[in-house]
């Protein structure tokens, strides 16, 4: 049966999900991606889901939040996370791609997808009422469409900045100043880490709060307000001394061997550095590292004098210095229902971190849910929500403002929200200890999602995501 065409604006992770979705139910896509004939703040490749910020999809374990949102994609067959799989460079208990592989192989298979009709150019006209389309351009949606969406919806978009972190060359590391480890020695030594005394911690903090910022751009000015889950490294600096050390810098669960027995205590406590720098790999090889939760916003010639305070980093060499970029989301509560589809014009979906989502794999997951309803509403079926139990269902259904346990904030600032066991109902049974807890809602997740691909899968014709990677 032919079916009419799905149009999805926007080859980021959301759009590159949605795309391959719909095309695999047998649907056919116009996909548009305005890159290369236009750029954006961020990107730095013409690739489709680039991963701009870091190269983590967070947490693998099901047992956490960010885990569990990947096993429920798997499910469904996500293709981002199967090639964030095939593509995993070693990173402790994290999901870590190698940036390049990762989008270069999700280009290349759109491209010869024979059901998706790709178009370089900049596509900024609101669908109208008789196309099925989705709006997947993302944090960083051009000028033009902003304003369109503006004037579509007639709410203004919220923002917030984010920040992505620096990237080094692994060659030029002294790596007779750091050591291999994974925090508790989770999964293998995948991170390199560098001690700090306090000595070092103080020069270094008073030296980022002092160093010189890049210059937002004149439309960037109005307001700085930062997605408290990837603040910029000054910024966190300037929140208290002992900040950064409670966060990314962190030598709790670290222990270098040639320090001694860390079951000694008075060993242990004479050993423990006060700060510890980490770096995880970009590629399998480690010729590439990332400074992990450094984004930053100073300059690039302060980004290179600052860093190289660090022990091991004296001679570090950049190959991408960190970039601070505003990021545009839409007040999805007053604008979007759980389907993802706009109330104003159902035939129209958002999907992605302009729906108010964050992190990689919840943009995936908006892309997937997108992707199937726009799918069904070709067919003439009726677009489907997600179980609530299920943490892609109440991702979206705190996008939409139908979770009740969030429904305040229809009448507050909407903020963006990643993946988080706090987003969906209790337990039937109160389980006190928290990591039973949270091994209950895995296996909740799990048997729900399994029952409700079925349903999916029916109504689809059984077409579903057929691999083919």
């Amino acid at each position: 049966m032919d079916y009419p065409e799905v149009k999805v604006i926007g080859a980021g992770l959301a759009g590159t999900e949605a795309a391959w979705q719909i095309a695999n139910a047998g649907v056919p896509v116009k996909l548009f991606e305005m890159r290369p004939s236009i750029s954006s703040p961020a990107h730095h490749t013409d690739e489709f889901a680039e991963l701009v910020c870091s190269n983590s999809f967070g947490a693998i374990s099901p047992d956490r939040a960010a885990g569990l949102l990947q096993a429920e994609l798997r499910i469904f067959n996500s293709l981002i996370i199967k090639t964030a799989d095939k593509f995993a460079v070693p990173a402790g208990g994290a999901l870590a791609v190698d940036r390049s592989k990762f989008s270069k192989a999700l280009t290349e298979e759109l491209e010869k997808h024979p059901l998706i009709e790709i178009h370089r150019e900049e596509n900024y006209n609101i669908p109208s009422q008789s196309e099925i389309a989705v709006i997947a351009t993302g944090p960083l949606t051009s000028k033009k469409l902003a304003k369109e969406i503006r004037l579509f919806t007639g709410i203004d978009s919220c923002h917030f900045y984010d920040a992505a972190s620096p990237i080094i060359l692994g060659e030029s590391i002294d790596y007779d100043l750091v050591f291999k480890a994974s925090r508790y020695d989770k999964g293998d030594p995948s991170y390199l880490n560098c001690p700090m005394s306090k000595l070092i911690y103080d020069k270094f903090r008073d030296e980022l709060i002092n160093g010189e910022q890049a210059q937002l751009k004149e439309f960037e000015k109005e307001s700085a307000n930062f997605f408290e889950g990837c603040l910029p490294i000054e910024e966190l600096a300037r929140r208290g001394c002992e900040t950064m050390r409670y966060g990314p810098l962190k030598s709790i669960g670290l222990w270098n061997p040639d320090w001694g027995d860390l079951k000694d205590k008075q060993n242990r406590l004479k050993k423990r550095p006060y700060a510890i720098v980490q770096l995880r790999k970009e590629d399998v090889d480690g010729k590439l590292l990332n400074m992990v939760g450094f984004q930053t916003n100073l300059k690039w010639s302060e980004q290179k004098r600052i860093f190289r305070m660090i022990p091991g980093l004296a001679n570090a060499e950049f190959i991408r210095f960190g970039v601070m970029h505003r990021n545009t989301f839409l007040e999805s509560p007053r604008l979007l229902s759980p389907t993802l589809q706009f109330i104003k014009q159902n035939s129209l979906f958002a999907a992605g971190q302009i729906t108010g989502t964050e992190g990689y794999a919840a943009a995936a997951a908006g892309g997937l849910l997108a992707g199937l309803n726009a799918s069904l509403l070709t067919k003439n079926k009726k677009p489907m929500i997600f179980p609530d139990e299920t943490i892609i269902g109440s991702l979206m259904n705190y996008v939409s403002g139908n979770n009740k346990y969030f429904a305040s904030h229809r009448n507050k600032s909407f903020q963006p929200m990643p993946a988080s066991f706090g987003l969906i109902p209790n337990l039937d049974k109160r389980i006190r200890d928290k990591k039973m807890r949270y091994e209950a809602y895995k296996e909740r997740s799990i048997k729900i999602i399994h029952e409700f691909k079925k349903i999916i899968s029916s109504n689809l014709e059984d077409r579903l995501c057929i691999p083919r990677i």
